[in-house]
């Protein structure tokens, strides 16, 4: 059956995510034991104990997400033909393929949420999840918001997240639950992803992902930025580079992996959220989670 690995970005931590398996298997040990030591972060207290207020913070939650995914992965035992992560996840997906070393990934990320931090720093936002609009009916609602908010991902047929501005996400929400939103969900997330507002951190992650050696994968990666599957170093490294700008298409890329073969979609790491989304996007496909 073929498999694509879904790794999940920021959002999915909570407290005590990955502890059964550090307890449980040497391979998934050695991997966060090697992530301490490459981010000198304290990555099992954060993960295992908290508090869930200092896991949240994007400096601390993206070490850790990336750690606990590469640890079930480590501890897994199977085959899979295409890899694709979530934002964040982007990052580990390209790690299990090959295409970066599991040292470089949390090298990267390490810095990733260092620098996105101090961008909410200097301009503070948010996120939130819309339920039962379609992408232009939450379009119109942000062009009526004013302000910077903007479109971060597609996530699934009925599922959209907004990014930006605390201010103008709070009216998009307002007009957005006024227009017939089933749901508008504040995520857990402490800065505006994939808004304007994240600039300057990818303008000085960027060097940092130049220098960093990128190899052919051994599977394609679907990146969040063309949800086109590719394994050319060369067109992974231009689609990270552009990523913390870029809506992520998870509901293209999903369908992507479908048109590829893929009949097994399996979430790797903390967390159920990609196994729901998927559930919404390729319901005739078996949908699985490890490591959660």
């Amino acid at each position: 059956m073929r498999t694509m690995l879904m790794f999940p970005g920021q959002a999915s931590q909570y407290v005590g995510m990955g502890k059964a398996l550090y307890e449980g298997n040497e391979k998934a040990r050695a991997t966060v034991d090697m992530a301490e030591e490459i981010t000198g972060l304290p990555i099992k207290k954060l993960c295992f104990e908290g508090p869930e207020e200092v896991l949240t913070r994007t400096e601390n939650a993206q070490p850790c997400i990336v750690a606990c995914s590469l640890a079930a992965l480590s501890a897994w035992e199977g085959e899979f033909h295409l890899a694709a992560g979530h934002s964040l996840g982007e990052y580990s997906a390209l790690a299990a393929s090959g295409a970066i070393s599991y040292e470089d990934a949390l090298r990267l990320v390490k810095r990733r949420g260092e620098l996105m931090a101090q961008a909410d720093r200097a301009r503070p936002g948010t996120m939130a999840a819309v339920m039962g609009l379609d992408e232009r009916a939450v379009q119109d609602a942000l062009d009526e918001a004013g302000g910077v908010v903007i479109i971060a991902n597609i996530n699934s047929p009925d599922q959209i997240v907004i990014s930006g501005e605390t201010d103008a996400v709070a009216r998009a929400s307002e007009i957005l639950s006024a227009r017939g939103a089933k749901r508008v969900i504040p995520l857990k997330v402490s800065a505006a992803f994939h808004s304007p507002l994240m600039k300057p951190a990818s303008d000085a992650l960027a060097p940092e992902i130049e220098k960093t050696e990128f190899r052919r994968p051994r599977v394609p990666v679907i990146p969040c930025a063309t949800a086109k599957a590719t394994d050319d170093p060369a067109e992974l490294k231009k689609a990270l580079l552009v990523q913390l700008l870029s809506p992520v298409r998870w509901t293209d890329m999903l369908l992507e992996a479908r048109s590829r073969g893929a009949e097994r979609f399996l979430e790797m790491g903390p967390g159920k959220v990609l196994q729901g989304l998927a559930k919404r996007t390729v319901p005739d496909a078996v949908i699985e989670g490890f490591g959660s």
